[in-house]
């Protein structure tokens, strides 16, 4: 799923493409919004909050989408080949005289009232990259649950909004916990530190094609998608096993030496296996 650094860029193309221009087309694919027609208005600007993205135009209208784990927006010059995917994936379309962004497999598309974006975004934690950030709130959100484990508060968008899997995994190697320590376990000096990393991280790669974590050429990441390759600060190998609810497990990366706390045993995690590629922007 693209995390809120990736979603920032995807709202920095498509504004670059569509602010301040009148839409000469516009085919919203999905039953609801059949015949909703936005030809003629203006695209004001595209706002990323958190992983949503927000479509403003004339009129007080919002399109607003999310990506998930498969979703994407392309854009085309007139007369080039759309290749984002095959036809009937295709959910938006939404075409200036110069530019045509297109988005695919959107799991997420609706059209709001620009007054209505609360009901879409409302229950968001404060942002990463936004305006609205607050590391204090932010913190003090992660702590109102402190049996809850690190991994799985990371990822909830109401504590704070922005961090996906991958952030997840590096910041827990980061502050040497494992994702399955509960967050009131964790030490007051690394708690304190959470979201000012959190944010580092995030501002440090909000523009950049390839994430990096690290701060080193050779190796962007510390521990995500690198099981069981050796970990880059002891050597010892770096585990992956599944982490959430059962019904959203997700891959998750860690150094069982660099890291304390509570860990599944090489048994119950999943097989460890070269890992996926960290990003593939859109």
């Amino acid at each position: 799923m693209p995390e809120g650094d990736t979603v920032h860029q995807a709202a920095k193309r498509l504004h670059g493409a569509l602010a301040g221009k009148v839409l000469a087309r516009s085919d919203l694919r999905v039953p609801r919004y059949a015949t909703a027609d936005l030809t003629g208005r203006t695209v004001l600007d595209v706002t990323a909050r958190g992983k949503h993205l927000l479509t403003r135009v004339e009129g007080g209208l919002t399109l607003h989408s999310h990506l998930k784990m498969d979703g994407a927006w392309k854009i085309y010059a007139p007369g080039q080949r759309w290749s984002g995917g095959p036809a009937h994936q295709i959910r938006a379309i939404l075409g200036t005289g110069d530019r045509t962004a297109v988005g695919y497999r959107l799991p997420v598309l609706e059209l709001l009232r620009t007054t209505d974006e609360h009901r879409a975004v409302g229950h968001l934690g404060p942002d990463l990259l936004g305006p609205d950030w607050d590391p204090d709130r932010a913190l003090k959100n992660l702590l109102s649950d402190p049996a809850r484990s690190l991994g799985e508060a990371l990822l909830d968008q109401r504590n704070l909004a922005g961090i996906g899997n991958v952030y997840k995994s590096e910041l827990c190697f980061l502050l040497q916990a494992t994702p399955w320590l509960a967050v009131g376990d964790l030490p007051g000096e690394h708690a304190a530190r959470l979201p000012v990393l959190a944010k580092r991280l995030l501002d440090a790669n909000r523009d950049r094609p390839a994430r990096n974590t690290t701060g080193r050429r050779e190796q962007n990441l510390f521990v995500y998608g690198r099981a069981p390759r050796p970990c880059a600060r002891c050597g010892t190998s770096i585990r992956v096993a599944d982490q959430g609810d059962g019904s959203r497990d997700r891959p998750t990366y860690w150094c069982p030496a660099c890291q304390r706390g509570p860990a599944p045993s090489p048994s119950r995690g999943r097989a460890e296996r070269p890992g996926i590629p960290p990003r593939t922007n859109n």
